[in-house]
């Protein structure tokens, strides 16, 4: 199997991302793989389409870093590929660290549609991604699920709502990830809504949601694949993300911590809840953050933080990611590609 992995660039990657953890599973289990940026595609004059992608040597592996060591070392070589010899282009970009050069934002999308006609097995499925690239991919799942959320440029909606709920809102804009610009509302920052309001609507809509008492403890993120919840052995692909003292996001790289925690009733329902939404949509493998019933966040393009659970669980998660892609190109094998993208990414 070739897999080629889609990332917005070399430079923003690290040994410990998911992405690089995928990588090195798939590597492991004898697979040649790739990485593709939004600079690398190209559509010829006969309509193949090719990409510069930078190939890794096929061998072992120490571990992650080795594999990491040299993805970005000149022992990974950038040779013409043509897309219709991979087999899996798995779209692992943020979409919002491209805001500034729009053309690069939708790139994955836009090829990942291309490559998909020429029978690649996408995943995430690109055509849901496209109506993902915002957090207004949100409101599709149902208000049972959800905080009760408003979307709006116009303060005064915003300050009717917050009134609503006694001043307790979690603010954020509409696009973006990784805990950017978000703010917490209540009655010590009230005073401060017209500045925040301010900033956050510079950049686009903003989100208001009413806060839920158990973020005060974190949120939980949680792996799911092919629309149910991602677990070995009952142990779940999942871990409490709590937030550092001094600040509101739990984000890892926003100063959270990882800590283990336990997946029962009410988290399995909140997914189940979601489930037939994402097997709809062809979502492969998605991050969702649970706050007590509810879910915050529903990251379908890069969720991040695999490795950090199967270091909680004592467990590998990548193995049974990397075996349900297998699964996928064996399916697509024998049924001749008469399974479009979408229904073939979540089989």
């Amino acid at each position: 199997m070739l897999m080629a992995f889609f990332i917005n660039d070399l430079e923003r990657e690290h040994s410990g991302y998911t992405t690089t953890v995928l990588g090195h599973q798939a590597a492991e289990r004898g697979h040649r793989v790739c990485y593709i940026t939004p600079h690398d595609f190209v559509l010829r004059p006969d309509d193949s389409l090719w990409a510069h992608a930078r190939f890794m040597p096929k061998r072992k592996y120490k571990d992650s870093k080795d594999f990491f060591a040299t993805l970005t070392s000149d022992k990974a070589k950038v040779k013409p590929v043509d897309m219709a010899d991979i087999d899996v282009l798995m779209l692992r970009n943020d979409p919002s660290i491209d805001a500034e050069i729009p053309w690069a934002m939708e790139a994955g999308i836009l090829f990942g549609r291309e490559a998909a006609k020429r029978g690649v097995i996408v995943l995430n499925d690109p055509d849901s991604l496209g109506r993902a690239i915002n957090k207004l991919y949100f409101q599709s799942f149902p208000d049972e699920a959800r905080a009760e959320t408003l979307i709006t440029k116009n303060a005064s909606d915003i300050k009717a709502f917050a009134d609503d709920h006694g001043g307790n809102l979690i603010l954020k804009p509409l696009q973006g990830s990784g805990g950017s610009g978000v703010f917490k509302l209540d009655s010590k920052s009230k005073s401060n809504l017209n500045q925040i309001i301010e900033a956050i609507g510079r950049d686009g809509y903003i989100i208001a949601q009413a806060y839920v008492p158990a973020a005060a403890k974190g949120d939980i993120r949680l792996f799911v694949m092919n629309g149910k919840p991602l677990q070995i052995d009952g142990k779940y692909a999942a871990l409490r993300r709590v937030a550092s003292a001094d600040d509101i996001r739990s984000n890892i790289h926003a100063g959270g911590t990882a800590e283990a925690v336990e997946i029962g009733e009410t988290e399995l329902r909140v997914a189940e809840l979601i489930r037939p939404k994402l097997v709809g949509d062809g979502m492969f493998l998605v991050g969702i953050d649970i706050v007590g019933d509810k879910i915050l966040e529903v990251n379908v393009f890069s969720p991040g933080n695999l490795g950090s659970c199967s270091r909680l669980a004592g467990v590998d998660f990548s193995v049974p990611i990397i075996e349900a892609i297998e699964r996928k190109v064996e399916i697509a094998e024998q049924y001749a590609h008469r399974f479009d993208n979408r229904h073939l990414a979540v089989l």
